[in-house]
């Protein structure tokens, strides 16, 4: 029996309104994983499936460097702009209106106990959706996410990743730049990388996407690389 995950979509939403309900979600599965070792409940933790778009925000992983933040609080208020400091992995990254941001918040005891293979599915997953439009994406070696002509002298990144993951469950995910404001990676050095420039669907194909038609895809490809259906979400 495959296994099921819930999908809710968001819409535009605050960072931090959409951050507490990760944790929400990730700690009321984390309570539950503990229950059932412990013999206490018998119930299947629920798998969900969050897309969404945010406000202007720049977040910065537990591993990251403030230094790669390139505004003050003033830049930060002239860009209409906010900022966290997250509990994912990774450095500082940009979300924004146009870029489709999804977290999986998965019990991987349901699918496979390995971080190493979950990005690479998520990755797998865009990449295909890219492919599905006409672009090529890639891996590039040490890297995270996903890139555009990753094997020339200058690869662009079209999707940001980053994870936290106990006991299995994962929480925070991918940003994909879908007809995302570009400008605002001016403000930062992405992920810590200062040599690699970043890019978007809109800008590879010169003109607007969908972005209801790349989330339908994106959903299906995720479906189809972890092997899940789709449930009905409720609380």
């Amino acid at each position: 029996m495959l296994p099921i995950v819930h999908f809710v979509d968001l819409g535009l939403i605050d960072y931090k309104k959409a951050w507490e309900e990760q944790e929400r979600l990730f700690n009321t599965t984390i309570q539950e994983k503990i229950q059932i070792r412990n013999g206490e409940s018998t119930i299947i933790t629920k798998n969900y499936l969050l897309f969404c778009e945010h406000p202007h925000v720049y977040t910065l992983g537990k591993s990251g460097s403030e230094a790669n933040l390139l505004l003050d609080d003033e830049g930060l208020k002239d860009n209409d702009a906010s900022y966290y400091k997250i509990n994912r992995g990774g450095d500082i990254t940009y979300h924004g209106p146009g870029q489709l941001v999804a977290y999986p918040i998965f019990d991987l005891d349901q699918f496979f106990t390995d971080i190493h293979k979950y990005m690479r599915f998520l990755e797998e997953a865009v990449i295909q959706t890219l492919n599905e439009f006409g672009i090529v994406g890639g891996r590039v070696e040490g890297l995270t996410g996903v890139w555009i002509d990753c094997d020339s002298s200058h690869p662009r990144k079209i999707c940001a990743m980053g994870v936290k993951s106990s006991r299995w469950v994962t929480m925070h995910g991918i940003g994909f730049n879908v007809n995302s404001d570009l400008s605002y990676f001016s403000h930062i050095i992405p992920c810590g990388i200062d040599d690699k420039a970043v890019t978007s669907m809109q800008r590879e194909l010169g003109y607007a996407l969908n972005m209801d038609e790349v989330a339908t895809i994106l959903k299906e490809k995720l479906a189809d690389q972890f092997q899940y259906t789709y449930g009905v979400y409720s609380e």
